[in-house]
């Protein structure tokens, strides 16, 4: 019988919070309760911000959270090989594109069409949708620019991949914290535009490596934060366009801070190592997420 499948995937790119605390306690009980197995992963492709001081803080937080999981932990940095392969592939079946607008020129492409009367259409997030210009740009143009170190990023190119996609897109979402209700949840990737898949410097994005990892390691069911939501979306779509197997999702309640909004990893009043070294114990934390 294959065993349920957790996992934990921190960007160890600050100190965790409580809302942290809350998904990996969440995802602990959840494999524990069938009886599965629960993962680290270490999301740090951002090699700028993600630091190995924040990885041991991440691995010390949760510790002492009496969190537990199964070796090896799996760093992204280490496997970008494997994400390299993958986007070789959207290349060469031209799912992908290089991007080479900046955030200057895509700014100014924008308000240039507000003027002309055109609201610009926004994702999910807020963030105005990239501009379709460079999707226009000749192959011999893309490869001269590539050739002279010009900055891109490649993006999926939105409009090829759904009308290849398989026609279902939806997932299932578990409806509560036990996991013992679904519904099926229309997928709407076109609402992102062409994301970034992958930059110049570094073969993946946060999109391309999740769904690469979590069919790697067998995850079944991806409980996360409510503010990703969305973006479950966008990685549906990648799963179809790779011939990748779907988990189950539970996307849970979000922690707020003390003015309700949503926790960050810039509010040290409610991190982990600050709560603990006001004394603050694990059971606190429990109790304080609602997980007892």
């Amino acid at each position: 019988m294959t065993l349920l499948t957790f996992r934990f995937a921190p960007s160890p790119n600050g100190q965790l919070h409580l809302g942290h605390a809350y998904s990996a306690l969440l995802n602990q009980r959840l494999a524990a309760a069938a009886g599965g197995r629960l993962l680290l992963r270490i999301e740090d492709i951002d090699i700028t911000r993600c630091t190995p001081e924040f990885e041991a803080g991440v691995l010390h937080d949760l510790k002492w959270l009496g969190i537990g999981w199964e070796e090896p932990v799996r760093r992204q940095s280490e496997h970008f090989a494997q994400y390299r392969t993958v986007l070789d592939r959207l290349i060469a079946e031209e799912l992908v594109y290089p991007a080479f607008m900046s955030r200057s020129e895509i700014r100014a492409f924008i308000a240039g069409s507000e003027k002309r009367g055109r609201d610009w259409p926004r994702d999910p997030d807020g963030v105005p949708l990239y501009p379709p210009v460079d999707k226009a740009v000749p192959v011999r143009e893309r490869q001269r620019r590539i050739a002279e170190n010009v900055p891109f990023a490649w993006r999926l190119d939105m409009d090829t991949a759904m009308a290849r996609a398989s026609g279902d897109l939806s997932w299932t979402e578990f409806t509560d914290e036990t996991l013992s209700g679904t519904r099926q949840v229309e997928a709407r990737p076109q609402d992102w535009g062409d994301v970034i898949l992958a930059r110049r410097d570094i073969p993946t994005s946060y999109h391309l490596a999740v769904v690469v990892d979590d069919a790697l390691q067998g995850i079944s069911h991806v409980v996360r934060g409510q503010d990703l939501f969305s973006a479950t979306g966008v990685q549906r779509l990648l799963q179809d366009m790779l011939g990748l197997p779907q988990p189950g999702y539970f996307h849970h309640r979000l922690i707020p801070g003390p003015d309700g909004r949503k926790l960050s990893k810039s509010f040290g009043d409610t991190g982990l190592a600050a709560l603990r070294q006001a004394g603050v114990s694990p059971d606190d934390v429990r109790r304080l997420v609602g997980i007892t």
